[in-house]
């Protein structure tokens, strides 16, 4: 498990900035980076909460990550372009202290319900694959892109579709994740299901596959959609109690309007709705 907030680090040597951080709160979290003259934080554009005088604020294209070594346009635009594909602004924005000595702060807040969860990616072997809208922010040199799914039906019902997040580097990265957090280890051939809209990251030698979730009448009046998601190791897994689709849906049908487990795997749609009595 993970354990509770608030989260503290003291640097290490590393090629991205190794920043120092603390995460506060508990069900609606945020996180402060600590930067040293010339660090830098990237963030999704309007995830800041505060900051202090000497951080300075840039607009960028794509991560950020070119532009600080030296790439040229074309890779701006091609940072650009896969934050675009998973649903993402173009801009992310860095936060640079321009001060002459001194250390400076700058807080980024999860935008719903559930945690904030550090992972340096040196540590887990330099890539973490997340739900498309898990980036938060990251020390500057880590890069985001895109995964692909590469099989069709894990695509089409895996609850992320066929495109995910690629965080690469070996720096400190800040996913967003609802609800209560599990972290586990999946030794080799282990394996768990999960339901899909759950999965929250995994390191990419984690295979993402599909498996029924029962029989028919199991699928169609079980209220889980018709596929789990199935884990298998070796390799970390990351799992959200409360997915924002399953939360939004709570909150439309509340309303009165379509909720339900659609944005979660299911295939029955409307009439699953009307089955189910949403």
């Amino acid at each position: 498990m993970i354990p509770p907030s608030p989260w503290s680090h003291q640097r290490r040597d590393s090629i991205a900035d190794d920043v120092d951080f603390e995460i506060k709160g508990q069900e609606l979290q945020f996180v402060e980076i600590e930067l040293d003259p010339g660090e830098s934080a990237v963030a999704e554009a309007g995830a800041m909460v505060w900051k202090h005088a000497d951080v300075d604020m840039t607009t960028v294209f794509g991560d950020g990550r070119a532009g600080s070594q030296g790439g040229g346009f074309m890779d701006k635009l091609v940072g650009a372009g896969k934050r675009l594909v998973t649903g993402e602004s173009l801009f992310t924005t860095v936060f640079t202290h321009r001060g002459a000595a001194g250390k400076a702060r700058v807080a980024f807040a999860n935008p719903v319900p559930g945690a904030i969860v550090p992972v340096k990616l040196s540590e887990i072997g330099g890539t973490l694959i997340c739900q498309k809208d898990a980036f938060l922010c990251a020390a500057r040199g880590v890069q985001l892109g895109i995964y692909f799914q590469q099989r069709i039906m894990t695509g089409l019902f895996g609850g992320e579709g066929f495109i995910m997040q690629r965080l690469d580097g070996d720096g400190w990265v800040f996913a967003q994740m609802g609800g209560a957090i599990v972290e586990g280890e999946l030794a080799a051939g282990e394996e768990i299901h999960v339901d899909t809209g759950c999965i929250a990251a995994f390191t990419p030698s984690v295979d993402f596959d599909l498996v029924r979730a029962g029989g028919v009448k199991s699928m169609v009046f079980g209220g889980e959609g018709a596929f789990f998601a199935r884990l298998r190791g070796p390799g970390k897994i990351w799992i959200q109690s409360l997915p924002f689709a399953r939360l939004a849906g709570r909150m439309l049908q509340a309303a009165g309007g379509h909720g339900g487990n659609k944005g979660e795997g299911s295939v029955l749609g409307s009439f699953g709705d009307l089955v189910m009595g949403n």
